[in-house]
């Protein structure tokens, strides 16, 4: 991150500076589609939303920025605590599983198996009564 794109202010709250990119893509690259999708959103104005959600709600814009970037950010680590580590290491194994055999049944395999992952996981919204 560009040391200018950040700063702090006297309470220490940080001041963050909204800046498009436009660098180049390599389609090497492993990380080309993220980037491909920063340059994408970085032609919106995410104040303009923000904006009207902080005054329907009478929040500070800041603090919803503020909220939406961690929310986002650490969305990654909820997902995984929310799955659990044995859940998301046994969804691992089953896409580790179908690629090492490379196979158009390995993959329907695996697609079959992580649905049934997900139905489970599902159960508690779709039935919450059962866990009354």
């Amino acid at each position: 991150m560009s040391e200018d794109s950040i700063s702090t202010t006297e309470s220490e709250d940080p001041i963050l500076v909204l800046s498009r990119w436009d660098g180049p893509l390599n389609t090497e690259d492993p990380d080309a589609n993220f980037k491909d999708e920063v340059r994408a959103y970085g032609l919106l104005d995410p104040l303009i939303t923000l904006s009207g959600v902080a005054a329907s709600l009478d929040i500070p814009v800041g603090a919803l920025a503020r909220y939406v970037l961690a929310k986002w950010a650490t969305g990654g680590s909820e997902g995984m605590l929310q799955v659990g580590g044995i859940t998301l290491k046994r969804m691992q194994n089953i896409c580790h599983r179908a690629e090492h055999l490379d196979t158009k049944q390995a993959r329907l395999d695996a697609y079959d198996e992580l649905r049934q992952i997900v139905d489970w996981l599902n159960v508690p919204i779709k039935n919450p009564e059962l866990y009354e």
